[in-house]
């Protein structure tokens, strides 16, 4: 079953989200607003947009409301992808030209901005202060995240604890917050928004331990960017580190790290090979599924409703994710 499948009833709301979100970036300045559009019409899951709807659905669901922060939400997510593709210097994001490689670092940096600032401009449409100041610690998590992986690139001195908190930071908090706005712009009680809350954090938490597995496992249509490529940017994700725990593998990424030429596909097949014949990626899922047991749990606390069925639906689809 497609993912979509799985939350088909909330169709109509999406599509009202999706003209809002492209409307809402439009621009007078042609470069920025066909920059800006790029990356929407490449596509994507809009899951956390999903994850707003169904968290209302535990309270007074208005979809004006509800839309409000949706918007806000996926833009949050587009301008993120932005940055992180400067960073990474990624050509090819879902498949399609990054904007830093249609364009230039520069112009793809400011459409960054422009789109984070268009979120915020965005949920001032909900009056509750306290949403915004959710919104905005996120943020400010988010952008630490971005700053641990720059400085964590091309480091093999990392652990378990570092991982984990780079991956909240950069994924979690935001499907976390997701559930939180959701919940809090449709009022429901502060017991099912702590529940909402978690649930959106130990699935995001999952999620991005899937999606660094799946960097190794799947082909490169499959990711719209070659396989590998986190480990030949730098990026240190869950299956090296545990990798990392043989000496040997652990001197050998040391050494290409410490090389003045740039990291090629060549270099590192033997150690992509080495990681899909250890039990690095079957560590990996383990975790990742010990998460997926508390977003379980958090949903044990909601009462019954469809909601709460698709949420499940959403967790089992996530876990299911493999190669």
């Amino acid at each position: 079953m497609k993912l979509a499948m799985i939350y088909s009833f909330l169709k109509n709301d999406l599509s009202s989200i999706e003209t809002a979100v492209n409307e809402t970036i439009q621009s007078d300045n042609p470069v920025l607003r066909e920059a800006s559009s790029q990356l929407l019409q490449a596509g994507g899951k809009r899951i956390r947009p999903v994850f707003v709807l169904l968290a209302g659905k535990f309270g007074d669901y208005d979809i004006e409301r509800m839309k409000a922060v949706a918007v806000s939400l996926e833009l949050i997510h587009t301008a993120s992808l932005v940055h992180d593709d400067v960073i990474d210097e990624s050509e090819l994001r879902r498949g399609e030209p990054t904007i830093k490689s249609r364009w230039d670092n520069r112009i793809a940096m400011y459409t960054g901005d422009y789109i984070f600032a268009r979120s915020l401009e965005n949920l001032s449409a909900l009056e509750n202060p306290r949403a915004h100041q959710i919104l905005a610690n996120t943020m400010v998590e988010l952008c630490l995240g971005e700053i641990e992986q720059i400085r964590d690139k091309y480091n093999v001195d990392q652990n378990l604890r570092t991982y984990l908190r780079r991956i909240k930071r950069k994924t979690a908090l935001l499907i976390a917050a997701s559930c939180r706005l959701g919940a809090i712009a449709a009022n429901v009680t502060p017991r099912e928004e702590k529940a909402l809350y978690q649930y959106g954090y130990y699935v995001g938490m999952s999620y991005q331990i899937i999606d660094d597995v799946l960097d190794f496992t799947s082909s490169e249509e499959e990711l719209g960017k070659p396989a590998g490529s986190d480990l030949l940017q730098g990026n240190i994700t869950l299956p090296v580190l545990y990798s990392m725990e043989e000496s040997d593998y652990r001197k050998r990424l040391e050494e290409l790290f410490n090389r003045k030429d740039p990291l090629t596909p060549e270099d590192i097949e033997p150690l992509l090979e080495r990681i899909k014949s250890n039990d690095s990626i079957p560590r990996a899922l383990q975790l990742s599924d010990r998460y997926l047991k508390k977003a379980y749990e958090s949903l044990d606390k909601l009462p019954p409703n469809r909601a709460k069925q698709t949420l499940k639906g959403i967790a089992k689809y996530i876990g299911k994710r493999r190669a």
